[in-house]
């Protein structure tokens, strides 16, 4: 008996019917893997086309950005910046939801912004450099909320890709294989074996007629 024979399935005709349902099987499986698969590859496509929007977006404004704050720095100095940043409360708020894409977890943000009229800080502390520079990070953080999302989802979505493409490779070269040779294998022992019972009965005929013919 071949190793690659399933284990535990003897040679014989139930042996033979069990692997062919097992085969029967793994073929609906692996479509059903090949079928995500395209999905898969598809969705990671479209969210690589949504990340590099959010990217494209981010550059600009972020230059803008750095300078105002270097503004900032440069007119009121890094203690007083850092402590209004300090004693500044949040401008954004990020909730957390899941979402599932071919039965992946992908977190998805909702960002929300609040007016600028509830910062604790007055105007006659600051200057137009550091209010200028409040609003364009309140503006472009919803911005890199969503890049960061795109981002994630693509990572999640690539690790299932990887391993769907694992257990495909299992089924096409080792699974399907075993089983297509163990029936081969028990198809050929049952073929012989019903050779052999039809010699054998074939030989008892005859010596039965030779005794009935010696009668």
């Amino acid at each position: 008996m071949p190793a690659s024979i399933a284990k535990g399935v003897l040679p014989t005709k139930i042996g033979l019917i069990r692997l062919k349902r097992s085969l029967k099987l793994a073929k609906v499986v692996y479509k059903i893997l090949d079928d995500k698969r395209e999905v898969i590859l598809k969705k990671i496509d479209e969210m690589i086309g949504e990340a590099n929007k959010a990217r494209e977006g981010m550059w600009d404004p972020l230059e803008t950005i750095y300078s105002a704050v270097f503004d900032s720095y440069l007119s009121l100095g890094t203690v007083k910046l850092e402590s209004i940043a300090m004693f500044t409360p949040s401008s954004v708020e990020v909730d957390v939801n899941v979402n599932s894409i071919v039965g992946v977890k992908v977190p998805t943000l909702q960002v929300s912004t609040k007016n600028l009229e509830s910062l604790s800080y007055g105007f006659a502390d600051t200057n137009a450099a550091v209010d200028n520079a409040a609003k364009l990070i309140k503006n472009i953080l919803p911005i890199i909320c969503k890049a960061a999302e795109f981002e994630n989802a693509i990572l999640s979505l690539a690790k299932e890709l990887e391993r769907t493409r694992k257990l495909l490779n299992a089924l096409e070269y080792i699974i399907m294989p075993q089983y297509k040779n163990s029936i081969r294998f028990i198809a050929a022992t049952l073929e012989e074996t019903e050779r052999f019972e039809f010699v054998r009965l074939k030989k008892v005929k005859i010596v039965l007629e030779k005794k009935r013919v010696n009668v």
